[in-house]
C-alpha cells in the first residue's frame, strides 16, 4: 500500500478503534502477529486480542479518551505519528485508583504496516506527566 493509504488507515484506526472504543475493529486494522514495543507497559503485547485487551485497559482507565494526531508521517512502510491524548482519569489506571483528574499527555510512536495492516508499533508515551497529572508521584 502507499504512504497516504497507511496514513488514511492509522487516522481510521485512531477514530474507530482508540475515540470510538470499538475494540471489535482491532483486527481490521492490526495484523494477526501484530508486535507493539512499548516500555511503559508492565506486559507484553502480540497480536489482535492482546492489543485490543490494551486499549480496553486505557480506555476503562480514562472513559473519555480522545487521541487527536498532531502529526502524521510515513516514509516506505513506516507511518510516524505525534499525538495528543486526553482523557479523564475515571477508573483504574494500572493500579491507581479513579482520581476523576483530567490528564493531557502526548505520545510519539511509529507504525510499521504490512499487507494495509498494523503489523508492528514503537511507542513512547508521557507515562511520567500522565502520573504526574493523575496525583500518583509529585509534580
Amino acid at each position: 500500500m502507499s504512504t497516504e493509504a497507511n496514513k488514511a488507515a492509522l487516522r481510521r484506526y485512531i477514530e474507530h478503534v482508540w475515540n470510538g472504543g470499538n475494540l471489535d475493529a482491532v483486527p481490521e486494522f492490526v495484523a494477526p502477529d501484530y508486535v507493539r514495543h512499548d516500555p511503559g507497559l508492565p506486559m507484553q503485547v502480540r497480536g489482535t486480542q492482546a492489543m485490543a485487551h490494551v486499549i480496553g485497559l486505557y480506555r476503562a482507565a480514562l472513559p473519555d479518551l480522545h487521541l487527536t494526531p498532531l502529526i502524521v508521517m510515513a516514509e516506505g512502510d513506516l507511518v510516524a505519528l505525534h499525538v495528543q491524548v486526553h482523557g479523564t482519569h475515571q477508573g483504574d489506571l494500572m493500579g491507581i485508583p479513579p482520581t476523576g483528574k483530567p490528564i493531557a499527555i502526548t505520545a510519539t510512536e511509529i507504525f510499521r504496516f504490512a499487507d494495509g495492516k498494523i503489523a508492528e508499533q514503537w511507542t513512547n508515551v508521557d507515562n511520567l506527566g500522565m502520573l504526574r497529572q493523575v496525583g500518583a508521584v509529585p509534580a
